[in-house]
């Protein structure tokens, strides 16, 4: 019988309870446990291994390239970031009010790592993120005007509930790649979360972009309900996340 409801189980695909029943029997027999009681420890099983199931795939699906988090940041080597600051942001609120945050300051001070502590957070709030190298991102934009994939692209990006958009700096862009990254901020502009990493002050994004009226467009929507972290400390390269 008990391969029976074993095979039955696996074809029902409640593999958490699969994995759990013939040590819930045998406890069962042990404790002399009410079925109600049996069938709750099963049922609290199966949530917890669909729970875990469903973060490995929001995991995956976010490309998180490193092992950073909160809790393997070394807050007390970057005296230019508020620890305080940073765990009020990681309850989580900024994405219920759909505001924004940006990272600024120098190769190595950390601003990649609180990034993905972040969107890290998120995902276990079952939160749906996504991190992106900048050029990468431009990459893809640019690679879905050829197939014509643009809408689909620009469609997928605006639906993570957070995107992290990592090292904006000097990128070399054409002015499709610019307009289509303008296209996916506004998609997103009172709806969702976005977190942008960069080395380069606001003013410094003219030179990126390289037309005024679409990077004015730009800071007015991102900066609207927008965070902004200034880091001014030391690098932190070289230190194990």
């Amino acid at each position: 019988m008990e391969s029976e409801i074993t095979e039955l189980l696996n074809s029902l695909h409640l593999k958490g309870i699969a994995s759990a029943i013939k040590e819930e029997l045998a406890r069962a027999d042990r404790e002399a446990s009410t079925p109600a009681e049996v069938i709750l420890r099963l049922l609290q099983e199966e949530s917890r291994h669909r729970r875990e199931q469903s973060l490995n795939y929001r995991l995956k699906q976010a490309k998180i390239p490193w092992s950073w988090s909160l809790e393997t940041f070394p807050f007390p080597r970057q005296p230019g970031v508020n620890q305080g600051q940073i765990r009020s942001l990681a309850g989580l609120a900024f994405l219920q009010r759909a505001e924004n945050i940006v990272f600024i300051g120098q190769p190595g001070t950390g601003k990649t790592g609180l990034a993905i502590s972040l969107l890290r957070q998120a995902l276990l709030g079952q939160y749906r993120g996504r991190f992106c190298n900048a050029q990468e991102l431009m990459d893809i934009l640019y690679a879905s005007l050829a197939d014509r994939s643009t809408s689909q692209t620009l469609k997928q990006l605006a639906g993570y509930d957070l995107l992290v958009i990592d090292e904006l700096g000097y990128l070399t862009l054409k002015p499709e790649q610019a307009n289509a990254f303008f296209k996916l901020l506004d998609l997103r502009y009172g709806r969702r979360s976005t977190i942008i990493t960069t080395n380069l002050d606001f003013p410094e994004w003219y030179d990126i972009f390289q037309r005024k009226p679409l990077v004015d467009a730009l800071l007015d929507r991102l900066r609207h309900q927008c965070v902004t972290i200034r880091i001014n400390g030391p690098s932190l390269r070289g230190l194990s996340a």
